[in-house]
């Protein structure tokens, strides 16, 4: 089982990336997954996540500007990210908890600077 996890990049202050994450492989149930990120000299912090009905839950620092969604029929969990600052510069990372089973992608980075 693999976290394939796209989207990262170099945006202006004020500007918006979308994250995406996909399981695949031999996978029966796909229950929470969540986001999260880990800035230079900073623990991993959660971001956001999102259980398997829809149930999500934010860090207060995103609230009102990220936004995260799923699709069970493909395994993936999405982070739309808006009004961005320089403070949410960091490696972004998903997660999954895959047949009971704690899975990690492998880190996108988000540099937001002018």
């Amino acid at each position: 089982v693999q976290l394939q996890a796209s989207g990262g990049g170099l945006v202006q202050p004020g500007g918006s990336l979308r994250l995406s994450c996909a399981a695949s492989g031999r996978i029966f149930s796909v229950n929470g997954m969540a986001w999260y990120r880990q800035a230079p000299g900073n623990q991993r912090e959660l971001v956001a996540s999102i259980s398997r009905s829809g149930a999500t839950y934010y860090t207060d620092s995103v609230k009102g500007r990220f936004t995260i969604s799923r699709d069970n029929a493909k395994n993936a969990v999405y982070l739309q990210m808006n009004s961005l600052k320089s403070e949410d510069t960091a490696v972004y990372y998903c997660n999954a908890n895959v047949d009971l089973v704690s899975r990690w992608g492998q880190g996108t980075q988000v540099t937001v600077s002018s």
